[in-house]
């Protein structure tokens, strides 16, 4: 069976050297392509050196259109706008587009969405790590089971994350919000300043903390009148994130076009 060729998009930031580095370790597929943004001080290099391997003979690139013809998949984890942009070449081209980026807005989604009816085959998560998406679904159980405890999501990462909350600590929101058969964004609270009065009851509360080299830390509570249930995730290595982008790109090949998440490569969704 031939390997499947992969481009990896933000090539020049953490997860794009963690995910080269998964790429180079898997049997399965191989690298064709990197890319990194216009400007980027990456550009050039040859991708295999900027993720601490020998050299793979792959230069980073700012224009993914002469990698195109040679690639089955995309894994991206960059920025809204640049992913977005991604996904309707994805949707050209039927190529798989593995999304781990964090931060899209309801506009964004919607595109990607649209994408992927238009003929990509997308898996969008807000993590790629096993446990954590298996996380997930337990705090939609125990949210639906518990249902008038108190929700909270605390979570942690590195001083050079730019969105918050994080993506992950959204999709366990979402996890709790589904539970209880409510929109998130019509019960989410972000932000606790002043005097704010009583906590309102029905509400999920997110807590954000960045600092040092975090790579990820969440906190699920569910906190009710006599007891609190804690249910925790740390990520201690990026590598369950590319690794899990790899194990969505094999799964994703397989399918028709659409839009999945990783519930769906997990098979938690059956």
């Amino acid at each position: 069976m031939s390997k499947l060729r992969i481009i990896v998009a933000g090539a020049g930031g953490r997860m794009g050297a963690a995910n080269i580095a998964a790429i180079a370790a898997h049997d399965g597929v191989e690298l064709v392509g990197a890319l990194d943004r216009p400007g980027s001080a990456a550009i050039g290099k040859d991708a295999g050196t900027l993720a601490g391997l020998e050299a793979l003979g792959v230069p980073v690139s700012d224009d993914i259109a002469p990698l195109l013809g040679r690639a089955d998949a995309i894994i991206d984890f960059t920025a809204p706008a640049s992913s977005v942009a991604l996904a309707q070449r994805a949707a050209q081209t039927g190529l798989v587009h593995i999304i781990g980026t964090t931060g899209c807005s309801e506009a964004d989604d919607a595109a990607i969405a649209a994408a992927a009816a238009a003929g990509a085959r997308i898996v969008k998560s807000g993590n790629f790590s096993p446990g954590m998406v298996a996380l997930t679904a337990l705090v939609e159980k125990a949210a639906r089971a518990l249902a008038d405890y108190d929700v909270e999501i605390l979570e942690m990462h590195h001083n050079k994350k730019v969105d918050a909350p994080s993506g992950t600590a959204l999709m366990l929101g979402e996890a709790a919000a589904r539970g209880r058969d409510i929109a998130l964004k019509d019960h989410k609270v972000t932000v606790r300043d002043g005097h704010t009065g009583p906590r309102e009851a029905g509400t999920i509360g997110f807590a954000t903390l960045r600092g040092g080299n975090v790579i990820g830390d969440h906190m699920v509570i569910l906190a009710g009148q006599s007891e609190r249930i804690e249910l925790n995730h740390r990520a201690q290595d990026r590598t369950i994130y590319a690794n899990g982008a790899i194990k969505a790109v094999l799964w994703a090949a397989a399918q028709p076009p659409g839009l999945y998440s990783m519930a769906d490569v997990l098979g938690l969704n059956d």
